[in-house]
């Protein structure tokens, strides 16, 4: 599976972006897809994610601000976005989707798969 994350930009604080990840080599309808993000000098983090039966998960600090969604229009659910609303200054990160088999989880080493990542930055 190769992943293509992209949409990342600059937006002032209370902006809004949406980011793509676009699937190639195979279908990941039944994948779980998963959204983190890495701060200059911190770890990478989660920020939310989609179960292959669809349901979401979110980390706290984007919890209410972020939405993930998979392309209702394309079979093999091959295009998963992450909606992005009210950004803040913290949000600021490089962001990068990945996938994986079977259950949902929230660590990053269970992710077989990972996109090159997309960088977005909130100016406040």
């Amino acid at each position: 599976v190769q992943l293509q994350a992209s949409g990342g930009g600059s937006v002032q604080a209370g902006g809004s972006l949406r980011l793509s990840c676009a699937a190639s080599g195979r279908t990941i309808r039944t994948f779980t897809v998963g959204w983190f993000r890495q701060a200059l000098g911190r770890e990478r983090e989660f920020v939310g994610g989609s179960s292959w039966k669809g349901t979401t998960y979110y980390s706290d600090s984007v919890k209410g601000r972020f939405t993930i969604s998979r392309d209702s229009r394309d079979n093999a659910k091959n295009t998963v976005y992450l909606e992005m609303n009210s950004l803040e200054a913290e949000d600021t990160a490089v962001y990068y989707c990945a996938v994986k088999q079977e259950k949902f989880c929230r660590l990053t080493p269970r992710y077989d798969y990972w996109g090159q990542g997309t960088q977005v930055t909130v100016s406040s």
